[in-house]
């Protein structure tokens, strides 16, 4: 009597076990093999890694600003300059003529 008292006391533990075995072994049956989700993916893959490639070869070849402050070899000041306009044209200047 004392063996299904001991079970009882340890149910849920039990429970969970099977249960994680039961997943456990139905991904293992019913789940694709590696070589299916390769096959299936490997342009995504390769194209991937063609861009991580070009990322780095153009990282290494791309020239370095030479630490000068001038607003032109710092990264898009002179787009910013563009649009916004002529700081000496103001409305003000607009209204004189």
């Amino acid at each position: 009597m004392e063996i299904p008292e001991k079970l009882v006391k340890f149910k849920y533990p039990i429970i969970l076990t099977l249960a994680l075995l039961l997943t456990l072994s139905s991904l293992i049956i019913f789940a694709p093999s590696f070589l299916t989700i390769f096959t299936y993916f490997w342009p995504l893959f390769l194209s991937t890694a063609l861009f991580l490639v070009a990322v780095v070869f153009f990282a290494k070849t791309s020239p370095h600003s030479g630490g000068s402050d001038s607003p032109a070899d710092k990264p898009g000041e002179g787009l910013l300059d563009y649009v916004a306009g002529h700081p000496e044209l103001t409305v003000d200047s607009y209204k004189s003529e």
